[in-house]
This record gives C-alpha cells, structure tokens and sequence, in this order.
C-alpha cells in the first residue's frame, strides 16, 4: 500500500484506509442512550473490573475519582476552634481513547468518615481505565484551635501515578474554603473544593458564624443523556456556633451544625466530598465511577 492511511488516496492507488470508527465492549452495567441525536451503549462501572474489548476501536471515557471525606473537630473549651471542613469532591476527566484489548477499570474509593476528634478526613483515591485517570478528593481539615487561624479545607484532587513510593501529582484541583476560629467556640470551617469549583468561606460574624459550601461538581448529562446531574462536588463546613454548610449542588454531605455530625455523601451522588462534623463524626465522602460509551 501506498499512502492511503487516514482515507488519503494517492494518485498511485485508489485504495484506502477508513477513519478510525467506534469500537465494541462489555462490562460495567450496560444501558442504551441518546445525546444530541446520537445513539450509543453506555457501559457504567460503579466497582472495579473489566472493560472486555470484542472490536477494536474509539471509546469515550469519562472517570470520577473518589470523594473526600469530611474533617473533625472537637471543641476545646476556652480556645478557639473552627469546625470540620468539608471533604473534597474527586476530579471528572473526560477523554476518548483508542482500544484493541480490554482495559482494567479501576473505580476509585471514598474516603471514609472520621470518628477520631481533630483529625483531617480521609481522602479519596483515583479512578483509572488503564493509564488514564480521574484522581480522589481531598479530605477536609480538622479545624484551627488558635484564635484568628484559617481552619483547612478539603478540596482539590491528585493523581497516583504509581511507583514505590507513589508520585502525586496535582490534577484539576480546585481548593477548599477558608474558616475562622475566633474567642471560644465561635468557628466555622470551609467547604470543601469541587471538580469545576472552589469551596466556599465560611459566612457571619462572631456568634453566628456558618460552614462554608462545598465547590460545584460537574454536570455529567451531557456525556451520559438525561437530566441534569452532578458528580464531584465539594462537602460543605461545619460550623461551631450555627448551622453547617450545605453541600456543592446539594449533592454532597452537609457540614455539621453545632455539636452536630457531618453528612456523608449519597452513595450514587458519585464523587462527591462529605461533609465537616464536630465532636462525633464526619461525613464520608462517595466512591467514584466509570462510564465508557461507544457508538452504536
């Protein structure tokens, strides 16, 4: 053959090769949709496993990694103290990529609650088709225990990129929200970092102060059909001394009121950060997913 690759017909040759076209997998739970008039199988992937190529060709991907969970923060009497932050939402990456053999999907986890007081939230781990990836959100702060200190926040989201020990590198990262710790229990902490927005700061003055929101998640519709819907918002801040911070999109865990627990993450709201708690416990955060589609 001549240079008839990509369709291109030369004037030795009226043979030639056509555009590279959609290919066919199983695995995952399959379902039929339309979007913007195209018709395809969308393969959806809520645990890890395999995407089993039968012909070769284009897929398009799209991974959420895990959401982080919220922070914990315990009331110190007499000393400043800011409440949870919200937990981190986990990054949605979109791409098409060419396969001629199955790929192992991996479907990031969450991270889980905290029950420990003062501690950081546990954060979510990445979402991979091969060496493609959507990394976890980060776990909320535990709160600031000196006067006048901004609590951490969640937010954000990394990449393994594997190794002994791992490389982590920054992906899509939105940050979390500022908190404020100020006199006795009078704190509130941010909300957590979604995957197409930051965390919000906390709201209020001293007294009265309020969890910031969690960062907005990306609406997932226009890749999957149907309604709107979001995944990888940010969990919101808990507040000390008023009402928590609601989630990213209201899909993620609310932040803790009072002396109350943060909220976790509704388990199909994939991706999602949890909520920052006091004193019991934080919100967990929600695994992540895989949908692949092919044309049909």
């Amino acid at each position: 053959m001549t240079r008839s690759y990509l369709g291109y017909v030369s004037s030795q040759t009226t043979d030639s090769v056509p555009l590279m076209s959609y290919g066919v997998a199983t695995g995952g739970s399959s379902s039929s949709i339309t979007v913007s008039g195209v018709n395809y199988t969308l393969l959806t992937f809520t645990s890890s496993g395999t995407l089993t190529v039968s012909q070769a060709g284009l897929f398009d991907i799209l991974a959420v990694g895990g959401g982080g969970a919220g922070g914990l923060r315990t009331t110190i009497s007499g000393g400043g103290a800011a409440g949870g932050a919200g937990g981190g939402g986990g990054a949605v990456q979109q791409t098409t990529m060419y396969l001629s053999a199955n790929a192992t999907v991996t479907v990031g986890a969450k991270g889980a609650a905290v029950t420990v007081g003062n501690t950081d939230g546990n954060r979510g781990t990445a979402s991979r088709v091969d060496n493609f990836a959507a990394g976890g959100g980060g776990g909320g702060g535990a709160g600031a225990e000196t006067a006048n200190i901004a609590a951490g926040s969640g937010g954000g989201s990394i990449v393994d990129t594997g190794g002994n020990p791992p490389t982590l590198i920054p992906y899509n990262a939105n940050n979390g929200g500022l908190g404020k710790a100020t006199g006795t229990a009078e704190g509130a902490a941010g909300g957590g970092g979604g995957s197409t927005g930051v965390g919000g700061d906390y709201v209020g003055a001293s007294g009265n102060r309020q969890g910031g929101a969690g960062g907005t998640g990306t609406d997932v519709s226009t890749f999957i059909g149907g309604s709107a819907l979001y995944h990888g918002a940010g969990g919101g801040g808990s507040s000390i001394s008023s009402t928590g911070g609601t989630a990213g999109n209201s899909t993620g865990g609310n932040g803790g009121s009072s002396a109350g627990a943060g909220s976790s993450a509704t388990a199909t709201n994939y991706g999602c950060g949890g909520g920052g708690g006091n004193v019991t416990t934080s919100g967990a955060g929600a695994d992540g997913v895989v949908y692949v589609r092919f044309r049909v």
